[in-house]
């Protein structure tokens, strides 16, 4: 099974003797080791550089337990690297090594060293990189597969792909499997044998059931707007907790630590600003959620919305709720102040899009609203709705593009079509 993740290939190559740790993260089974060993080795294979000077350890199989010393690795690295020529260093796992943070750094002290390290769990994550290696490491985040490489080996139509990629999402080892038991077991297991138990351990919390219950009510309100506040309401009204709003704070903070969620934060359009909570709260893969939940909330729409929202995160967007305020007359006619809501707006640069997801867009009605918000950014960048429904690309006279979730999501230019 190979799978193209040409994205990371060349966030690779385009990061490469630039003086820096790259630093590969990315929640566990999303591709990360595979990404460096495989595919990011091969290509250095194919461009003339010798097998000799790539130097690779995965330090999580046992042959190459001794390397988890720190004088032990460097004194191997030492000996391998025999001449003045470029070496390339490949670490996996490399939490697993008796302080990592002296050994690479120490590595990257020597020029003609290139280093690109894995790391997972609850001891590797972003904010201990920007730690450690302040301004040193390179950090390359790695998503689950998006639909178009998942659909790179699907055996069977987009339309299936889709249905199968919004209930099982995109861990690579997935797609490997051939029943649907085999799936809802491995997806089941994975999020209570090693994402609970890595933030578990991490944070030595103490509360578990709390931990979970604040999981599945973060998955059953996926893509709606929450705070902490609101979720101790729920906690308090529904499941007799007495946990605490700044205990709640604390544990998105650890889940979203652990890449399981992120979230997107309220942006008023016209003002400028961020607004603050509530917010919105999103999967990092929808088979991750949806087992979470039992497979038994399996919203279409839901679902869709969070999948548009991973696509342009991996795209490289920054992506945050839009806010429209407006000024409109209430039933006694009397002018008041409304918001509107963009689902999505995302930036890159220079380059900002306004999406909004529709499942369907059955009739004159439903067009109307989903298209009110966008009417009223008075501005000139695109505005885009996706729809499930199978259409070609249609723009209006507003200047309103509406696109399949297909075409959006296989192609990597569909924000600009």
């Amino acid at each position: 099974m190979v799978i193209l993740r040409d994205k990371y290939l060349e966030d690779l190559k385009n990061r490469m003797h630039n003086g820096m740790i790259k630093v590969i993260t990315g929640i566990r089974r999303c591709g990360k080791s595979y990404l460096v060993f495989n595919i990011f080795k091969e290509y250095l294979l194919n461009t003339g550089v010798q097998e000799n000077h790539i130097i690779s350890i995965a330090l999580d199989e046992r042959i190459n337990r001794k390397y988890r010393d720190p004088d032990e690795i460097l004194a191997y690295i030492d000996s391998m690297t025999v001449d003045a020529d470029d070496y390339y260093i490949l670490l996996d796992e490399v939490q697993l090594l008796n302080d990592f943070e002296e050994v690479l750094n120490t590595l990257l002290h020597k020029c003609n060293l290139d280093i690109y390290v894995t790391g997972s769990n609850s001891k590797f994550l972003s904010k201990d990189i920007i730690t450690e290696f302040r301004g040193r490491g390179d950090e390359i985040h790695v998503f689950p597969l998006t639909f178009k490489e998942f659909m790179q080996i699907y055996d069977g139509d987009m339309y299936r792909g889709y249905a199968d990629y919004a209930l099982y999402g995109g861990l690579p080892l997935v797609l490997s499997m051939k029943t649907e038991e085999q799936k809802i077991k491995y997806l089941i297991s994975l999020f209570e044998e090693t994402y609970i138990k890595d933030i578990k351990d991490r944070n030595q919390i103490e509360k578990l059931q709390e931990l979970n219950d604040l999981i599945n009510v973060l998955a059953s309100a996926m893509g709606s707007l929450t705070n902490p506040n609101k979720i101790e309401a729920t906690f308090k009204s529904k499941l007799n907790s007495e946990i605490s709003g700044n205990t709640i704070r604390q544990y998105i903070e650890y889940l979203q630590d652990a890449f399981l969620i992120s979230e997107a934060k309220r942006f008023d359009v016209k003002g400028r600003k961020y607004i603050g909570t509530p917010l919105k709260y999103y999967f990092e893969d929808v088979g991750l959620r949806n087992a979470r939940l039992g497979f038994r909330q399996v919203e279409e729409t839901h679902l869709m919305e969070n999948i548009v929202y991973n696509e342009l995160r991996t795209r490289g967007y920054q992506v945050d709720v839009g806010v429209v305020p407006i000024r409109r007359n209430n039933d006694t006619g009397r002018r008041e102040r409304s918001q509107l809501e963009i689902d999505f707006v995302a930036t890159l640069g220079s380059k900002k899009y306004y999406i909004q997801s529709a499942f369907s867009l059955p009739d004159e009605e439903k067009i109307k609203q989903e298209k009110a918000s966008l009417i009223n950014v008075n501005d000139s960048f695109k505005k885009i709705i996706v729809v499930n429904d199978t259409m070609n690309i249609r723009r209006d006279e507003t200047g309103i593009t509406t696109i399949n979730v297909y075409d959006f999501l296989l192609n990597e230019n569909s924000l600009d079509l």
